[in-house]
């Protein structure tokens, strides 16, 4: 059986572009963006909580094999496919990868369907600041950004740049100086993040809550899991979409599948 076959399969279609998604559980939606080098098994994990904690969750699946595992042959071929596609800017400074927009209708699609105040976004690694990208213009009330590692960190301004255009950044701003919270997970020594949590710390003012790690590893909420890290997502997203509409953590457990 595969780790996969309890989930509903789909797909979502922006301006002309298609990407499978995988669905499962119910209440508030939460859209988990996987990391290189695609929907691993741990990727899964981690979604299936989100699942048990109360959650309808989405998996898009942009790049690489569902369920293959995080292999370095593996994530050699998802960087491959990423660095040819238009989809993702690996590379640019000051730009907000066009794949933002695909992932922005998907959180407009499916709140819509669920209402509420908004839908949560999780992004990791090479995915980490699209949630920041979609809170820009799109209904996210839970931004969290684990280990965000975009662009490239090559280069002093690489590594402190957010990935997104000056207007989205604008935007982000807006959002965030009203009230909304950003949610960031990283290890301290982590060379992939660069100095991005300084420009977030920056840009973002005490609304930007960081949540750090000691060492050198990478992936937080997957292949180097901190349960302290998975917990405090699980209660960013009750606090801001469950208990942002009077529900309670402990009903939405009752009634997960």
């Amino acid at each position: 059986m595969g780790l996969l076959d309890t989930w509903t399969p789909g797909s979502h279609t922006a301006d002309g572009i298609t990407h499978p998604t995988y669905r499962k559980g119910s209440g508030p939606g939460v859209i988990v963006i996987h990391e290189i080098p695609g929907i691993t098994p741990a990727v899964i994990a981690f979604a299936e909580e989100v699942v048990a904690r109360g959650f309808s969750v989405v998996l898009p699946s942009l790049f690489g094999r569902d369920e293959a595992p995080a292999t370095v042959r593996e994530s050699l071929r998802s960087i491959a496919r990423v660095c040819v596609s238009r989809e993702f800017s690996l590379f640019a400074l000051g730009r907000t990868s066009p794949v933002a927009t695909w992932l922005r209708s998907l959180a407009r699609e499916l709140h819509a369907e669920l209402g509420g105040p908004g839908v949560g976004a999780i992004g990791m690694c090479l995915t980490g600041g699209f949630a920041l990208a979609m809170l820009a213009d799109a209904p996210v009330a839970a931004p969290v950004l684990a280990q965000p590692a975009s662009p490239a960190p090559v280069g002093k301004a690489r590594k402190a740049d957010l990935g997104l255009s000056p207007g989205d950044l604008a935007a982000v701003q807006t959002k965030v100086a009203a009230g909304c919270q950003v949610l960031g997970l990283r290890y301290d020594r982590d060379p992939a993040v660069g100095t991005r949590f300084d420009t977030l710390r920056r840009e973002l003012g005490d609304n930007f809550i960081a949540v750090e790690f000691p060492g050198r590893e990478h992936a937080t909420l997957t292949e180097h899991r901190q349960q302290d890290g998975v917990d405090r997502v699980l209660t960013f997203l009750d606090e801001k979409l469950r208990m942002a509409s009077g529900q309670r953590p402990d009903e939405a457990s009752r009634s997960a599948p």
